[in-house]
């Protein structure tokens, strides 16, 4: 058995308008925020958490308080543990827009001027909001047997089981008796970073041929799929001793043909911005090299465990609980370098997934801070009162997040580590949880953001010589259209939350979803099988991305 199983259900149809769980209130126009406040905590370490006093939180001042992840620890089995606050941000404004705490308050903005459906670029119908509860309960029903204690949290090493194969257990399984839990726990981090890393957006045409089986895979599966088989052969590996591990040489050998090669990238049959992928990992070696603190002397991922269990406020515990800031100080310091360096920046420090919103307070006049990276394709503010040039940049770092979900997984299950302060993540920003709400009609692009997504789209086919199989919106990462989606499908995300589990009340039995549980088992599932009904051909989000592989 792997770290993970569920009891396996037939299938059943499911549809927006005949899937049961109505929606309870989901077209309250009231402010998502103030109905988190109340959300109970986790009881359990495990999964679906079970009503019962609330957890003293010692995330203190401005972060709202958000539904636990499976991976927090028990708050009867363990004491109080303190979080640190994220940055004054009018002290410290690229600290505070790095910290994970920011996300959720700045997408907070965002997300309130929908309710009011005063977006820049969307139209809002919170009329449709039950839909995408019942469609997201209704797939959770299908897949699932209530009080639905099964589901795991949202992570990368669900893609590594496509089609019921545990494929990582049978990779602990090859490892002698002489390798320890700790050994085994450093190598599926470096195998979960690396594979983190190459999970963006993989494009129409690509496809992964796995030499296992002979199957064909495709989107975040195959991607799975392809870095588990080049992390067999040694690929990023520069230990001869050891070709199961990641470490800063093998990285620093890397070229983009032995990626494109690995991932079986070949005309017919490209990799959307493979490239780019081979450059991050490539960045990566460097930034492995020259944090021995966190990565040891060998410069390799997994070295991170020592780091977070020798950590002063780890110690303090008689059982290793890490705190969540600690493991993300690792996550966005560690690998700060990898970002491209045409991200947003602050004083010139970068910022990594953070993006100017002309949803956000805006300066007046514009930004003209020589430290400040203006934002592209935005519209004004609105005659907003001025603000302070971070004050309209939205962070979210949603790479850093999706590895944080995915790394506290082998943490947890080999060396029973326990995370406190993971209420802090939240839903991730990407096009399948996006996209959700846009196909079942929450959010309504605009037309002059459709006619210019659309000529974007035409410029896309013309320039890369592809055919528009299915004409859908496209813009860069950077624009205003797709940083304001984002920001609200954050916020989307936890009222769905909130609506899916009052929804479900009967089914959990006292118990509640949480916001990992969510993402793995209705929203970023939903938002993929809803794509599949709306664009069939090519399975496509309702908006698509120019990506360089590094963001989505």
């Amino acid at each position: 058995m792997g770290l993970f199983s569920r009891k396996p259900k037939a299938p059943k149809p499911v549809n927006a308008s005949s899937a049961n769980g109505g929606a309870g209130g989901g077209n309250d126009s009231a402010s998502v925020h103030s109905e988190g406040s109340n959300i109970r905590s986790s009881s359990t370490t495990g999964h679906s958490r079970a009503h019962g006093g609330n957890l003293n939180r010692a995330s203190a001042g401005s972060v709202p308080q958000t539904p636990l992840t499976p991976m927090t620890p028990n708050p009867h089995a363990m004491s109080r543990v303190h979080l640190p606050k994220p940055p004054d941000p009018s002290l410290d404004a690229a600290g505070y827009l790095r910290s994970l705490g920011a996300v959720r308050e700045r997408s907070r903005i965002v997300t309130d001027k929908a309710l009011r459906d005063g977006l820049a670029h969307f139209e809002v119908d919170m009329d449709k909001f039950p839909d995408v509860v019942s469609f997201v309960c209704g797939i959770i029903k299908r897949d699932f047997d209530p009080p639905f204690l099964s589901i795991p949290p949202h992570g990368r090493y669900q893609h590594f089981c496509v089609g019921g194969r545990d494929r990582i257990a049978n990779l602990l399984a090859t490892f002698p008796d002489t390798v320890d839990s700790t050994e085994k726990c450093r190598r599926l981090v470096d195998l979960f970073l690396v594979s983190v890393l190459l999970d963006a957006g993989a494009g129409t045409s690509w496809s992964f041929k796995s030499a296992e089986n002979g199957r064909i895979y495709r989107r975040s599966e195959g991607l799975a799929i392809a870095s588990l088989e080049m992390f067999k052969t040694g690929l990023f590996s520069g230990n001869p001793a050891n070709k199961f591990q990641v470490d800063k040489d093998g990285l620093r050998r890397l070229t983009v043909e032995q990626l494109a090669n690995g991932m079986q990238s070949r005309p017919g049959n490209e990799l959307a911005g493979v490239e780019g992928r081979a450059q991050l990992l490539i960045r990566l070696s460097s930034a492995l090299a020259s944090k021995q603190d966190f990565f040891g002397d060998d410069g390799r991922p997994g070295n991170m465990i020592d780091y977070l269990l020798a950590h002063p406020t780890t110690q303090a515990s008689s059982t290793p609980i890490v705190v969540l800031p600690v493991l993300w100080n690792v996550l966005m310091s560690g690998l700060a370098p990898i970002w491209p360096p045409s991200r947003t920046a602050i004083d010139g420090v970068s910022l990594g997934d953070a993006w100017p919103c002309s949803s956000m307070p805006q300066q007046v006049p514009p930004p003209t801070s020589p430290g400040f990276s203006p934002f592209p394709n935005s519209s004004s503010g609105g005659g907003a009162a001025a603000a302070a040039p971070w004050e309209s940049i939205l962070p979210f770092h949603k790479l850093t997040q999706w590895l944080t979900y995915s790394l506290m997984q082998p943490m947890n299950t080999l060396l029973k580590i326990q995370f406190a302060g993971a209420e802090l993540l939240t839903g991730l920003p990407e096009y399948r949880n996006g996209g959700l709400f846009i196909d079942l009609g929450v959010l309504t692009l605009k037309h002059d953001d459709l006619e210019r997504g659309l000529q974007n789209y035409g410029d896309y086919c013309r320039r890369t010589g592809t055919g528009g199989v299915e004409v859908a919106p496209m813009f860069e990462p950077s624009d205003d259209v797709v940083v304001e989606w984002r920001g609200v499908t954050v916020g989307f995300l936890d009222k769905l939350l909130v609506e899916v589990n009052k929804a479900l009340k009967r089914e959990l039995n006292g118990g509640e979803l949480t916001l990992a549980q969510l993402l793995e088992a209705g929203s970023w599932k939903g938002g993929r099988e809803i794509a599949e009904v709306s664009r069939p051909n090519t399975k496509e989000a309702p908006i698509l991305i120019d990506s360089d592989g590094t963001v989505f």
